[in-house]
């Protein structure tokens, strides 16, 4: 099996406004085989994404993987509040392009 990018793996890879101190990541899988190459990749284990979003271990609020959805989820801290000075997405809509080239063995 050929690496691969998670863009090319998961069916669906968002982020979005988690309330005004937060930003929420999905990944979603339309099947087992995806699903399970990536979760036991260990590609989105929470040191690479603290690594990948530039953030503290106390920022992480949630990295995880939920077999029923078959689906990765991260919440992070956002760096500043929703609407503040200097917020650049203030719906959290754009912040999951480092997700899509993450590469998968």
């Amino acid at each position: 099996m050929r690496n691969a990018t998670l863009k090319d793996i998961a069916k669906v890879i968002r982020s979005k406004n988690a309330g005004p101190f937060e930003i929420t990541f999905d990944v979603i899988f339309d099947d087992d085989e995806a699903y399970a190459r990536v979760k036991q990749s260990g590609v989105l284990a929470q040191g690479r994404m603290e690594r990948l979003y530039g953030v503290p271990t106390s920022d992480v609020v949630t990295c995880m993987f939920f077999d029923p959805a078959r689906a990765f989820k991260l919440t992070l801290r956002r760096p500043w509040i929703q609407g503040g000075i200097g917020e650049r997405d203030t719906f959290g809509a754009q912040q999951h392009a480092p997700l899509m080239d993450v590469e998968v063995p």
